[in-house]
Protein backbone atom coordinates (compact mmCIF):
# COMPACT_ATOMS: atom_id res chain seq x y z
CA UNK A 1 0.00 0.00 0.00
CA UNK A 2 1.24 3.43 -0.80
CA UNK A 3 1.43 5.69 2.16
CA UNK A 4 -0.57 9.00 1.64
CA UNK A 5 1.11 12.37 2.75
CA UNK A 6 -1.32 14.68 1.77
CA UNK A 7 -3.33 15.05 -1.48
CA UNK A 8 -0.16 15.50 -3.53
CA UNK A 9 0.16 13.67 -6.64
CA UNK A 10 1.47 10.22 -7.75
CA UNK A 11 5.12 10.70 -7.78
CA UNK A 12 7.43 8.49 -9.03
CA UNK A 13 11.64 7.63 -7.96
CA UNK A 14 13.30 5.93 -10.56
CA UNK A 15 16.49 4.99 -9.16
CA UNK A 16 19.09 3.97 -12.08
CA UNK A 17 22.20 2.31 -10.71
CA UNK A 18 25.58 3.28 -13.02
CA UNK A 19 26.10 0.35 -15.72
CA UNK A 20 28.97 -1.49 -15.87
CA UNK A 21 32.76 0.51 -15.61
CA UNK A 22 35.97 -0.14 -16.28
CA UNK A 23 39.10 -0.33 -14.19
CA UNK A 24 41.99 1.30 -15.94
CA UNK A 25 44.88 1.33 -14.17
CA UNK A 26 46.13 4.18 -12.50
CA UNK A 27 42.89 5.92 -12.85
CA UNK A 28 40.79 7.30 -9.95
CA UNK A 29 37.66 5.56 -8.66
CA UNK A 30 35.65 8.85 -9.73
CA UNK A 31 37.28 8.95 -13.16
CA UNK A 32 36.65 5.22 -14.38
CA UNK A 33 34.38 5.46 -17.39
CA UNK A 34 31.88 2.86 -18.73
CA UNK A 35 33.58 -0.66 -19.80
CA UNK A 36 32.09 -2.25 -23.20
CA UNK A 37 29.52 -3.99 -21.43
CA UNK A 38 28.29 -0.51 -19.43
CA UNK A 39 28.70 1.12 -22.80
CA UNK A 40 25.58 -1.73 -24.16
CA UNK A 41 23.89 -1.17 -21.32
CA UNK A 42 23.24 2.42 -20.82
CA UNK A 43 21.31 2.54 -23.83
CA UNK A 44 19.20 -0.18 -23.09
CA UNK A 45 18.76 1.14 -19.71
CA UNK A 46 17.10 4.60 -21.36
CA UNK A 47 15.04 2.41 -24.08
CA UNK A 48 13.33 0.58 -21.25
CA UNK A 49 12.70 3.46 -19.13
CA UNK A 50 10.88 5.29 -22.40
CA UNK A 51 9.33 2.02 -23.18
CA UNK A 52 7.94 2.32 -19.58
CA UNK A 53 6.52 5.33 -19.36
CA UNK A 54 9.40 6.34 -16.91
CA UNK A 55 10.74 9.59 -18.70
CA UNK A 56 11.46 11.33 -15.63
CA UNK A 57 10.65 15.64 -15.93
CA UNK A 58 14.23 15.92 -13.82
CA UNK A 59 17.21 13.16 -13.42
CA UNK A 60 20.04 13.84 -10.52
CA UNK A 61 23.20 12.34 -11.29
CA UNK A 62 26.49 11.99 -9.46
CA UNK A 63 29.41 13.63 -11.38
CA UNK A 64 31.61 10.79 -11.25
CA UNK A 65 32.70 9.69 -15.11
CA UNK A 66 30.30 6.30 -15.04
CA UNK A 67 27.51 7.49 -13.84
CA UNK A 68 27.47 10.91 -16.30
CA UNK A 69 28.40 8.48 -18.75
CA UNK A 70 25.09 6.07 -18.37
CA UNK A 71 23.00 9.02 -18.21
CA UNK A 72 24.23 10.60 -21.42
CA UNK A 73 23.72 7.34 -23.01
CA UNK A 74 20.24 6.81 -21.88
CA UNK A 75 18.80 9.93 -22.13
CA UNK A 76 20.16 9.84 -26.05
CA UNK A 77 17.37 7.09 -26.73
CA UNK A 78 14.76 9.90 -25.98
CA UNK A 79 13.59 13.05 -28.08
CA UNK A 80 14.27 15.76 -25.35
CA UNK A 81 16.00 14.17 -22.10
CA UNK A 82 15.00 16.37 -19.42
CA UNK A 83 16.84 18.71 -17.53
CA UNK A 84 20.27 16.98 -15.68
CA UNK A 85 21.47 18.68 -12.11
CA UNK A 86 25.36 16.80 -11.83
CA UNK A 87 25.57 16.51 -7.76
CA UNK A 88 28.98 15.80 -6.79
CA UNK A 89 27.31 14.98 -3.40
CA UNK A 90 25.63 11.58 -5.00
CA UNK A 91 29.08 10.28 -5.29
CA UNK A 92 29.31 7.53 -2.53
CA UNK A 93 26.51 9.51 -1.03
CA UNK A 94 24.69 7.23 1.85
CA UNK A 95 20.67 7.06 2.17
CA UNK A 96 21.02 10.70 4.51
CA UNK A 97 22.69 12.06 1.66
CA UNK A 98 20.79 10.89 -1.18
CA UNK A 99 17.60 11.89 0.78
CA UNK A 100 18.93 15.02 1.24
CA UNK A 101 19.17 15.23 -2.65
CA UNK A 102 15.83 14.25 -2.80
CA UNK A 103 14.90 16.79 -0.40
CA UNK A 104 16.02 19.54 -2.63
CA UNK A 105 13.48 18.77 -5.57
CA UNK A 106 11.42 21.21 -6.81
CA UNK A 107 7.50 20.39 -6.30
CA UNK A 108 6.90 20.42 -9.65
CA UNK A 109 8.61 17.30 -10.41
CA UNK A 110 6.64 14.41 -10.39
CA UNK A 111 8.67 11.47 -12.16
CA UNK A 112 12.92 11.85 -10.59
CA UNK A 113 15.28 9.66 -11.90
CA UNK A 114 18.28 9.15 -9.48
CA UNK A 115 21.89 8.22 -11.51
CA UNK A 116 24.23 6.81 -8.95
CA UNK A 117 25.82 4.16 -7.16
CA UNK A 118 25.38 1.17 -4.25
CA UNK A 119 25.90 0.26 -1.94
CA UNK A 120 23.62 3.60 -1.07
CA UNK A 121 21.21 3.23 -4.10
CA UNK A 122 20.57 -0.10 -2.85
CA UNK A 123 19.91 0.94 0.34
CA UNK A 124 18.13 3.76 -0.42
CA UNK A 125 15.58 1.49 -2.12
CA UNK A 126 15.46 -0.65 0.58
CA UNK A 127 14.82 1.97 3.18
CA UNK A 128 11.75 3.87 1.07
CA UNK A 129 10.42 0.41 0.22
CA UNK A 130 7.74 0.22 2.33
CA UNK A 131 5.94 -2.39 0.67
CA UNK A 132 6.19 -3.71 -2.63
CA UNK A 133 6.00 -6.49 -5.31
CA UNK A 134 7.57 -9.15 -3.42
CA UNK A 135 9.44 -10.66 -5.98
CA UNK A 136 11.03 -7.38 -6.32
CA UNK A 137 11.93 -6.57 -2.82
CA UNK A 138 13.95 -9.86 -2.89
CA UNK A 139 15.66 -9.16 -5.70
CA UNK A 140 17.00 -5.73 -4.09
CA UNK A 141 17.47 -7.53 -1.47
CA UNK A 142 19.89 -10.01 -2.93
CA UNK A 143 21.86 -7.40 -5.26
CA UNK A 144 20.99 -4.43 -6.81
CA UNK A 145 23.25 -4.96 -9.96
CA UNK A 146 24.28 -2.04 -12.55
CA UNK A 147 21.83 -1.34 -15.24
CA UNK A 148 19.44 -2.07 -12.37
CA UNK A 149 16.59 0.26 -12.41
CA UNK A 150 14.01 0.32 -9.45
CA UNK A 151 10.74 2.34 -9.03
CA UNK A 152 9.11 3.83 -6.37
CA UNK A 153 5.61 5.32 -6.02
CA UNK A 154 4.27 7.51 -3.61
CA UNK A 155 2.06 10.33 -2.96
CA UNK A 156 2.87 13.96 -1.69
CA UNK A 157 2.74 17.25 -2.00
CA UNK A 158 6.80 17.39 -2.03
CA UNK A 159 9.88 15.62 -2.39
CA UNK A 160 10.81 16.40 1.23
CA UNK A 161 7.89 14.50 2.03
CA UNK A 162 8.97 11.25 1.18
CA UNK A 163 10.12 9.45 4.01
CA UNK A 164 11.69 5.58 5.17
CA UNK A 165 9.03 2.95 4.59
CA UNK A 166 6.27 5.67 2.81
CA UNK A 167 6.68 4.44 -0.87
CA UNK A 168 5.93 1.43 -3.13
CA UNK A 169 8.84 -0.52 -5.07
CA UNK A 170 6.79 -1.00 -8.47
CA UNK A 171 9.41 -2.67 -10.65
CA UNK A 172 13.00 -3.58 -10.54
CA UNK A 173 14.79 -4.14 -13.99
CA UNK A 174 18.46 -4.97 -15.21
CA UNK A 175 18.72 -3.10 -18.49
CA UNK A 176 21.16 -5.35 -20.74
CA UNK A 177 22.01 -4.32 -24.11
CA UNK A 178 22.97 -6.65 -26.54
CA UNK A 179 26.37 -7.55 -27.79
Amino acid sequence: MIARTGAGPLRRLVVLRHAKSAWPEGVADHERPLGPRGRRDAPEAGRVLASSDLLPDLALCSTAVRARQTWELASAQWGTPPPVRLDPGLYGAGVPELLAALDETPPDVVTLLLVGHNPGLEELVLTLAGDGLDDALDEVRVKFPTSAIAVLAWHGTAWRDLEPGTALLTSVTVARGRK
